[in-house]
């Protein structure tokens, strides 16, 4: 829904801004040439009002109205998917600057040049004569934005698409290690370049190895996922009694405490996973049962740290390679709700 919304006013803010530079500067350069002729303006909100079309001033109202609506369909639906905003914004701020620049620029020069406008603006003291040009003289107002935002935009694209993106942790899968409320940095490069959207591997760089702490989007999900790799491709991998196996090999684990101490119902064990050491949660309740399985080449075993309280692998299967986001490496913040203030004090990397 919120992506439908985005690509209808990506389009029609494209359509309205050709609109505006073809028919609405014709009109405003025929008129401030008769307003130069027949010297009637007296100030510059007065030529405004002689120049500017009616009509192009409400085509511009209507894109700020569809933005504001695509934007209140992210904040109230959520479902939207940020990378493909991020490309279609950056596509669209940059047809639009690069036509303002390498072509419709060329004529509002040539139409300077003319000395229609070059006349009138004698009329005018220095400020006015500032105000004019930033009236008429320069870009229209969507090409003036598209300008100034497509470096921002591109900039941002580059870094979230392959260098570092920004997650936050929506479940408590991942207790101890990552709570609820966590912002974590997500490294796009370990893995392998890769195209944003469509996830298209395009440089191969590394792969992942077990005991890392992956994001991804599980088969068959939209959402994205963050759980711990087990399991590579070609492992076996055995789950017995809570003790995990992997190619026969029984995983070190370290019972650290029971809590709470009085009425125990959770373990917290510290696991080495092939030299990773970290923390995983076995909740004394819960017996979700025994497996075995062999990883399929080209895929992973994912499971959540909080062993017993974790939709994962067990549950919709191995993670195929073309679904990889990143390696999470870091925490930067902990902010669970809006209701309270961001902390920093689980800042670090993650184990």
């Amino acid at each position: 829904m919120v992506n439908l919304v985005l690509i209808v006013v990506a389009s029609v803010t494209l359509v309205v801004w050709m609109i505006q530079e073809v028919r609405g500067r014709k009109q405003m350069q025929t008129a401030l040439q008769w307003c130069a002729e027949k010297k009637t303006a007296s100030d510059a909100e007065s030529l405004r009002q002689q120049v500017v079309p009616g009509w192009l001033e409400w085509s511009y109202r209507l894109v700020v109205f569809l933005w504001f609506v695509w934007i209140a369909s992210v904040v109230l639906i959520k479902d939207g998917d940020f990378a493909l905003a991020l490309v279609v914004l950056t596509f669209v701020a940059g047809i639009i600057a690069g036509l303002d620049r390498f072509v419709f620029e060329k004529s509002r020069r040539a139409f300077v040049r003319a000395g229609n406008v070059a006349v009138y603006i004698t009329y005018f003291v220095k400020q006015e004569q500032d105000a004019l040009k930033a009236e008429f003289g320069e870009t229209l107002p969507i090409a003036e934005n598209a300008r100034s935002f497509f470096p921002v935009l591109l900039v941002v694209l580059a870094l979230r698409s392959f260098v570092v993106e920004p997650f936050q942790i929506p479940s408590a899968s991942m207790v101890p290690s990552l709570e609820v409320g966590d912002y974590i940095l997500v490294n796009k490069f370990n893995y392998g370049l890769r195209l944003p959207v469509l996830g298209t591997k395009i440089v191969d760089i590394g792969e992942p190895e077990r005991g890392d702490v992956m994001v991804f989007f599980p088969p068959n999900d939209k959402r994205y996922f963050i759980k711990r790799v087990i399991g590579l491709p070609g492992d076996k991998i055995q789950y017995i009694d809570k003790q995990l196996y992997i190619n026969g090999e029984a995983v070190e684990q370290t019972l650290i405490a029971e809590v709470p101490p009085m009425q125990p119902v959770t373990e917290v064990i510290r696991e080495d996973l092939s030299g990773v050491e970290h923390l995983v949660h076995h909740d004394t309740r819960i017996y979700r049962g025994d497996f075995t399985v062999d990883v399929k080449p080209g895929h992973y075993f994912m499971m959540g740290d909080n062993r017993d309280n974790s939709s994962d692998s067990r549950v919709w299967g191995q993670v195929p390679e073309e679904n990889i986001v990143g390696q999470a490496f870091a925490v930067w913040m902990h902010w669970q709700s809006f209701s309270e203030l961001p902390s920093f004090d689980r800042v670090g990397l993650i184990q």
